[in-house]
């Protein structure tokens, strides 16, 4: 199953780093959070990705034009120069580089790629900014199932320590619950799309906004509840944390390296305790 990331967008809230590159290069550990997402699908079989460009693509065809297998592989250096890799990351992934358009939304940008699908009853896609340790085949079997639906979503429950307030029009509070225990959950952006999303989605129109709409008026919208582990990276915070997990070795998104992630509870409060007894 194809895999469509979408690449092009500014990353403002992180323009510490965006100012030089993409948000989807910006490093979580050795390699960037787009790798990472890359790892995550290519760890489930899906490695033919589609990468949604805009903003400094650039940045992201000079990346994987020269790869550096080096940095996350082990290998051998023979008479100072030969490399033997003894691993590789990603000899048999293959890669679409389509420029969508610097100031294209995300509705356009898969507009853009439809003739790279023309062959595809179903593909994945994503924001390409967040990790997470979802069991994805688990919400593609349930996807397949469902041949109702046109299009699903991960979603994810807020702990944040954040209130929803409720009030009136004159600013009279109604309701105010912590947001963690309230019925709000959270589109992650990891999707599930029948080739029949694109009868939904108008010229300029934002994926999540009038086309999702049009999918609930003709209840063809689903999503999967994930209550693991998932972590945005919008902010220079977001960033500060996952760096903080790397370098802690909690690493619950990397499912590729020993299986680590399914030994874990639901409850992302007992997955820090069991980490640190660990």
């Amino acid at each position: 199953m194809k895999v469509v990331l979408f690449c092009g967008g500014q990353g403002t809230r992180l323009r510490d780093y965006s100012e030089t590159i993409p948000k989807p290069m910006v490093n979580v550990g050795y390699r960037p959070i787009l790798w990472n997402i890359m790892k995550y699908y290519a760890h489930f079989g899906h490695k033919d990705f589609i990468l949604c460009l805009g903003y400094k693509g650039d940045k992201i065809k000079e990346y994987f034009v020269n790869y550096n297998e080096t940095i996350s592989n082990d290998f051998v250096l023979s008479k100072g120069r030969n490399i033997d890799l003894i691993c590789s990351d990603i000899h048999d992934w293959k890669i679409t580089f389509v420029d969508t358009g610097k100031n294209s939304n995300i509705g356009m940008r898969l507009v853009r790629v439809k003739e790279y699908l023309q062959e595809e009853d179903m593909f994945l896609a994503n924001y390409a900014d967040g990790l997470t340790d979802m069991n994805l085949p688990s919400m593609i079997d349930q996807f397949q199932k469902s041949p109702e639906y046109v299009a699903s979503f991960m979603t994810y429950k807020p702990n944040q320590s954040f209130h929803t307030v409720l009030a009136d029009k004159d600013g009279k509070v109604t309701s105010i619950l912590p947001i963690a225990e309230t019925h709000m959950w959270l589109n992650t952006g990891y999707f599930v799309f029948r080739k029949e999303i694109f009868d939904y989605i108008n010229y300029g129109e934002e994926l999540v906004l009038e086309p999702f709409q049009r999918l609930i008026d003709t209840q063809k919208l689903r999503t999967y509840h994930h209550s693991g582990f998932w972590q945005q990276m919008d902010t220079f915070k977001d960033k500060m944390k996952l760096d903080d997990m790397e370098n802690s070795g909690f690493t619950p998104w990397k499912v590729w390296e020993s299986g680590e992630a399914a030994f874990y509870s639901n409850d992302s409060k007992e997955k820090h305790a069991l980490h640190k007894i660990k």
